[in-house]
C-alpha cells in the first residue's frame, strides 16, 4: 500500500466529505480510491469509434472479410 499527503482545496475537500458520505465509506481514503476507480476506466480507455463497434460484432456474430492478398488487406487498412 502506497501512503501519499494529498492537499485538497475546499471544494475538493467538500466533495470527498460528499463522496463519503453519499456511497457510506469509512473514510476519504476510500473516497478517493473510489472516485479513481469510478473515472480512471473513462480517462484510460476511451470510447470506441462506432465504425470500429460494428466491426467487431460482425466478428463477434462471425462474418468475416475475405481478402485475395495481404496487398488488398493493406489497402483496406489504408481507406480506414
Amino acid at each position: 500500500m502506497v501512503q501519499a499527503i494529498v492537499n485538497l482545496g475546499e471544494r475538493e475537500d467538500r466533495l470527498l466529505t460528499i463522496v463519503k458520505g453519499k456511497f457510506g465509506l469509512k473514510n476519504k481514503s476510500e473516497a478517493v480510491n473510489f472516485v479513481i476507480d469510478q473515472y480512471g476506466d473513462e480517462l484510460l480507455e476511451p470510447e470506441l469509434r462506432p465504425e470500429y463497434k460494428e466491426e467487431l460484432l460482425k466478428i463477434d456474430k462471425g462474418k468475416f472479410k475475405r481478402f485475395n492478398s495481404i496487398n488488398d488487406l493493406r489497402k483496406e487498412i489504408e481507406n480506414v
